[in-house]
């Protein structure tokens, strides 16, 4: 179990965000955390602890800038998502990322584009590639959301399409929709089934917000998934020491 730090940039800034709430309403969106610091800033520091596989996510528009100073300040250490299609993935790449993200681009209008997955696999190749399969629990099954993670596809994240979408990219992410960013725990049931599903690396986001949260997840997921964590650390406003989680999720160092 690996340790993936995020960087969440919205209207230019480093933000955490309840994810439910972003929408094209900015008065409705609910921030936990707004950084007096840049998005450098964060990806030095990861740099420094010599974390790999963190993300980048640009949450709307006008971010751009912001995401390209954390890529150049750690080149080939973070990836990258948030409006990233067939005709800017490259780009990125390009910049420093060591992946591109995609959620949109194949999610549209309630349904996976598999024409759009081909594309920007056909232009980045799989290797470079991760699927964000953001979910929410509806009648006891996950489906994927969109549209800011207000409207259900038609896509039920289960052991068959999570096998079948393995064959398209590298790695997923997968954000629990129901607790993120809501620092009341992960979202168990979710956490271990994706741990039997998936057989290439996956990040799990939401809710962890203790050191027994990182038990109690390395516990149900026998070790075999990675996780992040935003605003429940301290260096984003909460409470849970950063470097206590980077010396949890690796026994070789020590807390600062």
């Amino acid at each position: 179990m690996k340790f993936r730090p995020c960087i969440d940039i919205h209207q230019g800034k480093v933000k955490q965000i309840v994810g439910e709430t972003l929408q094209a309403d900015a008065s409705k969106v609910v921030e936990n955390f707004v950084s007096e610091r840049g998005a450098d800033y964060y990806a030095s520091l990861y740099k420094q602890d010599g974390l790999t596989g963190g993300h980048i996510i640009m949450l709307g528009d006008g971010n751009r800038e912001a995401a390209l100073s954390a890529l150049r300040a750690y080149p080939g250490g973070l990836q990258i998502g948030g409006g990233i299609t067939a005709d800017n993935a490259a780009a990125y790449l390009s910049e420093g990322a060591s992946h591109v993200i995609v959620t949109s681009y194949v999610f549209r209008d309630g349904r996976l584009q598999m024409d759009n997955l081909r594309r920007i696999v056909s232009e980045v190749g799989r290797e470079r590639l991760v699927l964000d399969l953001s979910c929410k629990e509806r009648d006891g099954k996950w489906y994927v959301v969109t549209n800011q993670w207000t409207k259900f596809s038609d896509l039920e994240v289960n052991e068959a399409n999570v096998r079948e979408l393995e064959s398209y990219c590298d790695e997923f992410l997968i954000h629990a929709v129901d607790v993120e960013g809501k620092r009341e725990g992960v979202q168990e049931k979710l956490a271990a089934q994706l741990s039997e599903w998936a057989t290439i690396p996956a990040t799990y986001a939401g809710g962890a917000r203790s050191i027994a949260d990182l038990e109690r997840f390395r516990e149900l997921t026998r070790g075999k998934l990675d996780i992040t964590i935003g605003s429940a650390l301290d260096i984003f406003g909460g409470t849970l020491p950063y470097s206590e989680v980077v010396a949890y999720c690796d026994p070789s160092r020590s807390p600062r």
